[in-house]
């Protein structure tokens, strides 16, 4: 039986719009909270809207967090999208200090009041709603061929902070007022905090990107 492409179904999310978003590009997926059906997959997508607490709380009930650690380190490709990048910090400042998968050093951070845009005298809305072009600092193949000053949709209040030991892993960063992670990539780990989704053309490129890379995975393990 062929592997799947599985994205975690926990309750929370925008799941329906990524796997349709996959549909688009001929990708079929399916969706679950089944640690097993986890562990066969070809690829492990987790999305996310919503609070940190929240998500990581609905993981440990339905018994994620320990299936999605031995996934990732057992070399399956994860993409993580908006909350599915921040749970791989190791904590969040989100309503109190909250663990999260700590698969990479660093912490996720509210972005703070009163910033302003390169000087201006309006201070900018916090969430960080919208548009916005991610700076490449470092090769992830689910970028490659992505234009300079391309854009992306963002939806999120927090952003991430790495420690110095994670800063080899940023694929890309962007500003909000303060300067934020992007994009992460280690191995087969893939995150953006954008919706690949919701980005058109340019964000389904970066899906099909990922589904090629979980369908190499499972030919050359075949």
């Amino acid at each position: 039986m062929t592997a799947e492409i599985v994205v975690v179904d926990y309750g929370m999310g925008n799941i329906l719009s990524v796997r349709n978003a996959l549909a688009k590009i001929g990708a079929e997926a399916v969706l679950s909270d089944d640690p097993k059906t986890l562990a066969a997959a070809a690829g492990v997508i987790l999305p996310g809207i919503g609070g940190f607490p929240d998500c990581m709380r609905a993981l440990e009930e339905a018994g994620l967090t320990g299936p999605l650690r031995r996934v990732i380190e057992g070399g399956v490709p994860y993409l993580g999208i908006c909350l599915g990048l921040q749970i791989l910090f190791e904590e969040s400042e989100e309503f109190g200090a909250t663990p999260g998968l700590g698969i990479l050093p660093g912490r996720v951070r509210r972005f703070p009041e009163g910033m302003t845009e390169n000087g201006g005298a309006l201070p900018l809305k916090v969430p960080h709603m919208g548009w916005n072009q991610p700076e490449f600092q470092n090769h992830s193949p689910i970028l490659e061929g992505v234009p300079s000053g391309a854009h992306f949709y963002f939806v999120h209040s927090y952003y991430a902070e790495p420690s110095e030991a994670a800063r080899p892993w940023i694929a890309a960063t962007c500003d909000f007022g303060v300067p934020f992670i992007a994009s992460v990539h280690r191995g087969n780990l893939f995150a953006t905090q954008f919706h690949p989704e919701k980005s058109g053309a340019l964000g389904l490129g970066i899906l099909r990107k990922f589904v090629d890379i979980c369908r190499a995975r499972e030919a050359a393990s075949a």
